[in-house]
């Protein structure tokens, strides 16, 4: 080389220096981002520099070897593996995305995740290229497997045999063409079987040459070069689809959604917000607590999947790093062995820079190699950061809603919690005013459970109206919860509205004497929906039997049985009874007799009946309530005259009664017959 030549080679190593630290510095900054952990491989040492005056050649240049690729063929596959799986959370982003902002945010995903997804084809391609471009790896037995070391020792036999049984068959044909006719046929039978002999270790070397191919040209993994550009093809051919408006399509490589980048919102993503949400941007804000609390658990579900996706990411980050680390580390290497030659041209004879010209153009060459694999895969790391970037925004986005969510629900709940201590609280104070001013017994029972029928239709309004979405829907269910209830339960109603008119002005009350039909009986109980009676039996008085019969309300509105009660305060019916009286005595005197009879026996009863007979006056704003007197009736009969007796019975004491005017009438009627006798 001449002198000439010398500054020239300097000032291009010069240049392709300064382009590599511009390089590796843009760089610097984003792999301190993504730094690669423990695991990864160790960066690729720099070889040591060459001293001045250290003799150039061959054994120079082999100081700084080729670097295998930074990824084997299985590498390359599970790289590409886990980049198609990162892609497809685009698709829990779709289902998350409900909200015009959030759109936004997917729009961006799409073009930046189609954009990793392309580069990560570009890198396993040019991958692929630098595998191809490897050399064979010398066979070596210790690191061989069995298989191929027994295919390889038959082959080299079945090789040495075919040699030597072609070399015996023309020895044989040779002789055969000169031999006389005796010995002629003997040498054609031994070429015809040496012929068959070689046809067969042409067989078996075909077969051995076969199975050769399933093991040569290997990275130890199955896959060649060539099969993995295949792989990598067919992967970017059935991409999935996440019918986005921007798909990923790779250099040389179809769309991996060639049906659907066609799309009617294609450039616009607020276009899609209907699709994508199932309701319109204006739609109708809801403040219900189910609403609300749906919305809050929404909104944590949202903040899962986009934290899901951003760890996925930073893992997709990390694998990326740690095949970029390694290359990294190979240019600064190259670097370090690049200003090492330039060092010793300064000083070199023209012998010398011949050879340090032959190691720069390798250095070059192995720096472009590495430079093609660094490019991209600095690009992915500055695609899968704005990535993260984008994810972290919209997590801060949301997280903020959640709490705004978190403190609507809050007020409501409290709202809700206030007035129904308010309702309960006047409910209280209802129930206490009625002890304190209401001493009727009846009307208290009565305001109390009007209190208990107001209290909780008021608690479910309240709580309806809490937990409804919109005033129409409570209208609406509360219709057709209506209509149904008044199909269902029509004789539960009909009981309802009955207990109002039985304890109405006439109404009945606990302790009244009632008569049902045929039952005669006592209150003891009345119910929202029934009534309950002790029935009395016997004659005269009328005691408990034991037996307690139920009636539903609705009784009051059947024609077919009565319901009969007495005033409330009157406790007295009439009897009668009839007394033959005996012929011969004077009758006027012995009606009088009787009567003052019967009105002896009722003296110590006539002032409650005197009671009793104004409260029936008053009660029926009549004057024929009467007074209450017995009263005898005399009438003629077959048998002769008869005297009807009919007076007022307590029904507490009937029996008593019953006896006491019994006696008075037999006594009288006895002093007659002793008068008419004597006289």
């Amino acid at each position: 080389m001449s002198s000439s030549s010398h500054p020239s080679r300097k000032v291009a190593w010069a240049a392709l220096q300064l382009l590599a630290c511009a390089f590796l510095g843009s760089i610097g900054s984003e792999a301190g981002a993504a730094s690669p952990s423990p695991s990864s491989a160790p960066p690729a040492q720099a070889a040591p520099s060459v001293p001045a005056g250290a003799p150039a050649g061959p054994a120079a240049a082999a100081q700084m070897p080729e670097a295998p690729p930074p990824m084997t063929a299985a590498r390359v596959i599970e790289v590409l593996d886990q980049t198609i799986d990162w892609y497809r959370t685009l698709g829990l982003q779709q289902q998350a995305a409900t909200e015009p902002r959030d759109m936004l945010i997917l729009f961006d995903n799409r073009q930046t995740a189609s954009q990793v997804l392309s580069v990560a084809l570009e890198i396993a391609r040019t991958d692929a290229d630098l595998l191809s471009k490897q050399p064979a790896p010398p066979k070596e037995t210790g690191k061989s497997s069995g298989s191929s070391q027994s295919l390889a020792q038959l082959q080299d036999k079945f090789t040495a045999q075919g040699v030597a049984a072609q070399k015996e068959l023309e020895d044989y044909q040779h002789q055969a063409s000169g031999a006389p006719p005796k010995e002629k046929a003997a040498l054609q039978a031994k070429v015809r079987e040496l012929q068959g002999e070689l046809d067969l270790i042409n067989a078996r070397k075909s077969l051995l040459a076969t199975m050769s191919t399933f093991t040569t040209r290997t990275d130890g993994t199955g896959l060649g070069a060539t099969s993995l550009k295949a792989q990598i093809d067919a992967m970017a051919i059935a991409l999935p689809s996440t019918s986005s408006p921007a798909q990923p399509a790779a250099a040389g490589a179809p769309s991996p959604a060639a049906g659907t980048a066609a799309s009617p919102s294609a450039g616009n993503p607020a276009a899609s917000l209907t699709s994508a949400t199932g309701v319109s941007s204006s739609a109708a804000v809801r403040f219900g607590i189910w609403d609300l609390a749906t919305n809050a658990v929404r909104l944590s579900e949202k903040m899962s999947t986009i934290a899901s996706v951003d760890r996925r990411t930073a893992q997709l980050q990390t694998t990326f790093a740690d095949i970029r680390n390694p290359v990294i580390d190979r240019l600064k290497a190259l670097s370090a062995r690049g200003d090492a030659l330039a060092a010793q041209a300064d000083s070199a004879d023209a012998a010398t820079l011949d050879s340090v010209r032959i190691q720069l153009d390798t250095l070059s060459s192995q720096f472009k190699r590495a430079s093609s694999m660094l490019i991209p895969l600095t690009k992915e790391g500055v695609l899968l950061n704005q990535y993260r970037r984008n994810l972290g925004n919209w997590r801060d986005t949301i997280r903020t809603q959640y709490h705004d969510a978190l403190e609507t629900l809050g007020v409501r709940v409290g709202v809700l919690l206030a007035l129904l201590v308010m309702v309960f609280a006047a409910a209280e104070i209802w129930r206490r005013a009625v002890m304190r001013y209401i001493q009727d017994s009846r009307r208290r029972y009565q305001f109390l459970l009007l209190r208990r029928i107001a209290l909780w239709a008021v608690v479910v309004v309240i709580v309806g109206f809490a937990f409804a979405s919109e005033l129409g829907s409570v209208v609406t269910f509360a219709g057709l919860i209506t209509a149904g209830l008044a199909v269902a339960m029509q004789s539960v109603l009909v009981s309802i509205v009955g207990y109002f008119f039985l304890i109405g002005k006439y109404g009945i009350r606990v302790g009244d004497r009632v008569q049902i039909g045929d039952v005669t009986g006592e209150v003891i109980e009345l119910g929202l929906v029934r009534l309950y009676l002790m029935e009395l039996g016997g004659h005269g008085l009328l005691g408990p039997t034991g037996r307690v019969v139920a009636f539903a309300n609705s009784i009051v509105f059947q024609v077919s049985s009565g319901l009969f009660k007495q005033i409330h305060g009157v406790n007295f019916v009439w009897r009668e009874i009839v007394v033959a009286l005996p012929g011969g005595i004077d009758y006027s005197a012995a009606k009088e007799r009787i009567t003052a009879a019967v009105t002896a026996a009722l003296k110590d009863y006539r002032d409650e009946f005197l009671r009793q007979s104004r409260e029936i006056q008053r009660a029926s704003a009549l004057n024929s309530g009467g007074d209450a007197q017995p009263r005898v009736q005399l009438g003629f009969s077959v048998s002769g005259v008869e005297a009807h007796v009919r007076y007022p019975v307590h029904l507490e004491n009937a029996g008593e009664i019953d006896e006491r005017v019994s006696r008075e009438v037999m006594r009288a009627i006895n002093e007659l017959q002793a008068g008419a006798k004597s006289s």
